[in-house]
């Protein structure tokens, strides 16, 4: 048997670098950034433990372009690094400084940087790269680190006045576009945006008026431009922030968009660590998904939008920021790997959601209930989504009658039982969409002593198969699905006025009347009170197509079918109809088809203007 060392071969690290570590050229900006703000954290853990001599001074951090030499330079003022800790930490590939200090500091220190690659991202962008450094040490003398993306690198003395560390990027060629000020201005917002550290590019303008009167005027002054928020509002303790805060700093993240309905703040240093504050936005009813709106951030440096393994599926409608230490990055830090951490977070937010809106249902019932338009797509999808949820939300998911009043699950069931516990013991819910088109209809099961709740949202067909199925003793059926005397199942039967012979003349004269959609002619004994000819749509068909539709499906085994049904105790058939001759005969019938047909909002075209032509007829 024979044991080894597997070999790299130096000169082959660059281009595996350049090429295949990270997914992106721009990711060079917020490593060397992010290890800037590294040395600046150590610094002042240091300072802290009376192990640097004097005040600190100025801490920030500077970007610098120079488009004329082609170079980008990364300053700050932090640890620094000796000749030595040159020779140790920049020249081993993947031996992080980061790790060791955060090993012999690990309960006083926030650092970001847990590998030792992110220095070698510049190389992406570089063709060579200088480091120009000032150890805090006492007696320290200043040291210049230089690579042109070969193994090759050259380590000399240099003077310099300031602790600290100078990155100097000569750009190549090929990544030209990272010498423009906007290109650069655009990285910093996305990846810098938060960072703990201020970070400086360039200057900006400020006015101000000095003297008073007529000797007052206008000075122009330029300042630093700072371009980040070293203590963004997730950072901070809850009980320090007003809702205007929250608002505010939703604006920050998202500017321009409407205010979010409401917001939760995380908090929780065990078993893991994470911050963060996620919004509700207003969905105004649809599921208007605009994924990627949760932003990743590990010790305030932006990682991702890209949260599906950490935020439960239906949770990335919610827009916000989330920040954990713990949440397990590849090398690059480009992207989430899967672990038990991962999980937890997982499960942990999904529950703080459901506890925040319990929470909100339980203080202020009435402003739940004004916010239901807006938050009720999302419970409902969540509830679809994610059987936790389902279970957490089950108490608080409201149901609105045509009357505008809200309920709970269990309040609506105590409400109905009595008028509409059908012939198997199942409570029959009766609903309406749209209210608009099915008025009429609503109104009759009003006179019947039914209660209609109204579902207007895109989703509601999956919530309803969802209720039937999670809630025992539950059935769901719209108003349109049977006449209304069979909306509810009963046992008891109306008598029909008509002999036999004349209902099967009824039905051979309203089967002459079928159109293309129509799939059967019904003749059933119902209240004289009611309409003559109602159009149904079996409750079953109806649900499968409109939720294939969702989907963004077509499925021809399901067609747009409906079926007349004829009351055969009303007036107008048990009379006048059938007291009618020849044409006048079919005329009627066919007016009492398009009448109901017009009561769904389904008489268009052609059908339609016939129809207002043999009305004027009739009228004359």
């Amino acid at each position: 048997m024979q044991k080894g060392n597997i070999s790299v071969q130096t000169e082959n690290i660059f281009p595996i670098i350049k090429k295949f570590l990270y997914s992106d050229q721009e990711i060079f900006l917020r490593e060397l950034i992010s290890n800037a703000v590294d040395a600046t954290t150590k610094l002042k853990t240091l300072s802290s433990r009376g192990e640097v001599e004097g005040e600190l001074g100025d801490l920030s951090i500077q970007i610098m372009l120079d488009k004329e030499a082609k170079t980008i330079t990364i300053r700050d003022h932090g640890i620094g690094l000796t000749e030595d800790e040159m020779n140790k930490y920049l020249n081993q590939v993947a031996f992080s400084s980061a790790q060791e200090f955060l090993d012999k500091y690990q309960n006083e220190a926030s650092i970001i940087g847990h590998f030792g690659l992110g220095f070698y991202s510049a190389f992406m962008v570089a063709n060579q790269v200088e480091v120009n450094s000032l150890s805090y040490q006492k007696g320290a003398t200043a040291a210049k680190w230089t690579c042109d993306g070969n193994p090759q690198y050259t380590i000399e003395p240099i003077e310099k006045a300031e602790r600290g560390t100078d990155i100097v990027l000569h750009i190549g060629e090929d990544a030209e576009e990272f010498l423009e000020t906007s290109r650069i201005q655009q990285l910093l917002d996305k990846y810098a945006k938060f960072l703990p550290v201020p970070i400086q590019f360039g200057t900006k303008t400020e006015y101000n008026t000095v003297g008073e009167g007529e000797e007052a005027k206008e000075v122009q002054t330029k300042v630093p431009n700072f371009v980040n928020d070293t203590h963004p509002a997730w950072k901070k303790n809850p009980n320090e922030l007003t809702d205007e805060d929250y608002k505010a700093f939703y604006q920050q993240l998202y500017p321009y968009s409407a205010a979010p309905s409401f917001w939760i703040h995380l908090n929780i240093e065990y078993p893991f660590n994470l911050t963060g504050i996620l919004y509700f936005p207003k969905l105004n009813n649809s599921l208007e998904i605009q994924k990627n709106k949760i932003q990743l951030y590990s010790n305030q440096v932006y990682v991702t939008d890209e949260v599906k393994e950490i935020v439960p599926e239906f949770l990335t409608l919610l827009h916000g920021v989330i920040d954990s230490p713990d949440i397990p990055l590849n090398v690059s830090r480009s992207y989430l790997q899967s672990d038990a951490n991962v999980r937890k977070i997982n499960a942990y937010i999904t529950k703080k959601v459901a506890e925040k809106l319990q929470d909100l249902f339980n203080k202020d019932r009435q402003d739940f209930e004004n916010k239901w338009p807006e938050i009720g797509t999302f419970v409902k999808y969540g509830m679809l989504s994610d059987d936790k949820f389902q279970e957490k939300a089950a108490p608080f998911v409201l149901l609105k009658n045509t009357d505008g009043q809200y309920f709970t699950i269990e309040e609506y069931k105590e409400k109905v039982k009595e008028n509409q516990t059908d012939k198997n013991q199942k409570i029959t819910c009766i609903y309406t969409h749209p209210m608009t088109e099915q008025s009429h209809l609503v109104e009759g099961a009003k006179k019947r002593g039914y209660d209609v709740l109204e579902f207007d949202t895109m989703i509601d067909n999956h919530f309803i198969q969802h209720m039937e199925h999670k809630m025992e003793g539950l059935h769901f059926v719209r108003i349109d699905a049977e006449t209304l005397d069979k909306l509810v199942e009963k046992d008891e039967k109306a008598e029909s006025v008509l002999s036999e012979a004349e209902v099967t003349k009824v039905k051979t004269l309203f089967e002459q009347q079928k159109k293309d959609s129509m799939t059967h002619v019904l003749v059933e004994p119902m209240n004289p009170d009611d309409m003559p000819v109602v159009i149904t749509r079996p409750e079953f068909m109806r649900r499968m197509k409109e939720m294939q539709a969702l989907q963004g499906m077509k499925f021809d085994g399901f067609p747009d079918s409906y079926q007349i049904v004829v009351n055969s105790n009303h007036p107008l058939i048990a009379q006048k109809l059938l007291n009618a001759k020849g044409e006048k005969q079919n005329a009627l019938a066919r007016h009492l088809v398009d009448l109901a047909l017009i009561n769904q909002g389904m008489l268009k075209g052609a059908d339609l203007a016939n129809f207002v032509e043999r009305s004027l007829q009739l009228m004359k």
